[in-house]
């Protein structure tokens, strides 16, 4: 996929409110032992990147620092239709001195609000050093399931019906 490509599919409106939603990433990356992990992270999005942060002794520091491949999503649950944003990237990593503001940024989002302050109270004693994670996007598809659906059923529907019923396309 083209770096237009992909921000073509993160430009659009559906893309664009998922990246700014208060949804937590969901971040796989092959562990150590080789086997796949996924978890839920709050995240930031810069206009062309993906970036997330964690402590330096993180399990996943030193995972995407062996294999840097990753895939994420962003997607609604309990909504109809659901959207879902997928991106397939390479991460990168640097280590900061202190809490950065993206991080406390991408927290908030995610953090009640009646409970952030406090969070960030406790954050800011116990963070001297964090680990930026920057997400490059090399493949990006956006699932709206009104004009665009996974191709497995896309292709089903095109060869049992010739085409997408209308009611789906």
């Amino acid at each position: 996929m083209t770096p237009d490509e992909i921000t073509q599919v993160l430009s659009k409106p559906i893309s664009q409110r998922l990246l700014a939603s208060n949804i937590p990433a969901r971040l796989a990356y092959t562990g150590r032992d080789g086997t796949p992990r996924v978890i839920p992270i709050a995240f930031g999005y810069n206009g062309s990147t993906i970036e997330m942060w964690t402590v330096p002794s993180s399990a996943k520091v030193s995972a995407l620092q062996a294999n840097p491949q990753v895939a994420l999503t962003v997607d609604t649950t309990g909504e109809w239709p659901p959207r879902v944003l997928l991106v397939r990237g390479t991460a990168t990593l640097e280590a900061i001195d202190g809490v950065p503001q993206g991080y406390l940024d991408a927290s908030e989002k995610v953090t009640p609000a009646d409970e952030f302050e406090a969070w960030k109270a406790g954050v800011l004693r116990l963070y001297d050093r964090m680990v930026h994670i920057e997400i490059t996007p090399t493949w990006a598809k956006l699932l709206d399931f009104e004009t665009t659906i996974p191709q497995a059923v896309e292709e089903l529907a095109v060869q049992k019906f010739g085409a997408m019923p209308p009611t789906e396309q």
